[in-house]
Order: C-alpha cells, then structure tokens, then sequence
C-alpha cells in the first residue's frame, strides 16, 4: 500500500505488461500459424536476434548503434535549431504586437505544410548533405516549439507584469524575468511536441536523402528483402523515441512542480 501511494504509476504497470505481453503473443502467433509468411512478418525473437546480430556486425556500413548516433546528431541538430529560433520568436510575439502582427501571416501559411513536404528542397539544396535532414527535421519541429512559447507567454498572469513595470524593470527584463520563467512548463511542452514530429520528420528524411542513418538503414533492408533488419531499424527508432519523451516528460513534470510552488 505505502510503495502504490509513493508511485501511483505502478498501480497500472501489470495493464502495461499485460498488454505488451498480448501484443508479442499475438505478433508471434501470425507467422508461427502461417497467418502472415515469417518473410513478411518475422517473429519478435527472430527480430531480437537481428537486432543483437546488428550491434555486433556492421550493415550499410556501420553497426546499428553508429546508425543511431549519425540519427541522433541531425536530430539535435535539426531540434536544437528549431528551439533556439522558435521559442525566443514566440516569446516575443507573445509580447510585441506589432511583432505578432508581422511573423504570424507567413507563419500560419507555413505550419501546415508537411516536412516531408520540403523533401524536394532537402535533395535540391543539399544532397545527401546534413543540411538536408536538418531542414526536415526544423520544419516539423519549429511549429510547435514557437506556438507553446507564444502560448505560454500570452497567458502570463497580468499582475506578475504589472508588478515588475511599477518596479522600473524594462521591457527585455520583463520578458526575460517574469514572462519566460511563467512560460516555461507551455515551452517544455512544445518542445516535448516538438522533439516527436522532429524524429518522426527526420526518420521520413533518411529514408531518401542520407547515406547513413536508421532510415538508411531500413531503406537497405527492404533492398536486400532483410525484413527482420527494417524491423529492427523500427524497434530501435522507437525505443530512441521513447527516450527522448521521457526525458522531455520529466522536464516538463519539473517545471509544474516549480510553477506550482
């Protein structure tokens, strides 16, 4: 009783292996029963195996993890880009009207058009370059990262600004010590946002424009008829993905805790 009240997640965690347990039995049963042809669908062990087989030996030129980190660098890359630039212009446009005004026309226009959308931008301007997945990857980020910061600067108690400009505090000051900090669970929130577009953008980016890379990977599987390889490619992307969320998660459970104290 007192270890489900310190942690009440584990109260659903026999749902969640229940679950998964499920899911791999099913999984397993549709090549073992003939179903679905174990060419088409390997089995969870057969794609265990290959996954290990692939830290160990290289495919498409390098192993599975060095695969990764050449992933995980234009992801930051891309990411990072699309966070320097769209939670400062957020915050901003949360603050200048006139600003606002000006960035939010071009903007609107340019938030529903899909990363994938700029593909063709990707292979024309840069090739197989690391500019080309960076472009993909900001262009899903971005939107997000801009929109929370402007969300959460708009919605800063009127008070908290009240107060610092009857103290004297300047404008840059105002936004950078009382908007931002108010701010910041909406900015971890967009950027958690973010962070999944930006590595689903760059997943759909490697799978034409690199030479290296998880989607590269997957892409030389399907050549070679290697499907237990793409689906190790799949589990291996999701399992990053699943990472980058629960950092960002905590984060954002952080800065709650902070805005509610």
């Amino acid at each position: 009783m007192a270890l489900a009240t310190q942690h009440p997640g584990l109260r659903w965690l026999p749902y969640s292996l229940a679950g998964a347990a499920i899911f791999l039995a099913v999984w397993s049963l549709l090549p073992q029963a003939g179903i679905v042809p174990s060419a088409l669908l390997p089995s969870p062990m057969a794609v265990g195996k290959t996954f290990f087989e692939l830290t160990q030996e290289p495919f498409a030129g390098y192993t599975i993890q060095q695969h990764l980190l050449s992933s995980f660098i234009r992801f930051a890359s891309g990411f990072g880009l699309a966070a320097a630039i769209g939670v400062p212009l957020g915050l901003l446009m949360g603050w200048y009207r006139w600003l606002d005004r000006a960035v939010a026309p071009i903007f609107e226009t340019i938030r529903f058009i899909a990363p994938i959308a700029w593909l063709p931008f990707a292979v024309l301007w840069f090739g197989t370059g690391i500019g080309g997945p960076i472009l993909i990857i900001f262009s899903g980020a971005f939107p997000a990262c801009l929109i929370n910061a402007y969300r959460g600067a708009r919605l800063t108690q009127g008070f908290l600004i009240e107060a610092a400009e009857t103290l004297g505090a300047k404008p840059r000051h105002i936004i950078t010590e009382v908007v931002m900090p108010s701010a910041l669970p909406s900015i971890v929130a967009g950027l958690r946002i973010g962070a999944g577009v930006g590595w689903q953008s760059l997943i759909g980016a490697e799978l034409i424009v690199v030479s290296s890379g998880v989607g590269y990977l997957m892409v030389q599987g399907q050549g070679n008829l290697a499907t237990e390889k793409v689906m190790a490619g799949m589990v291996a992307i999701g399992c990053v993905g699943v990472l980058i969320d629960v950092a960002l998660r905590a984060a954002e459970r952080h800065f709650r805790r902070f805005e509610q104290a």
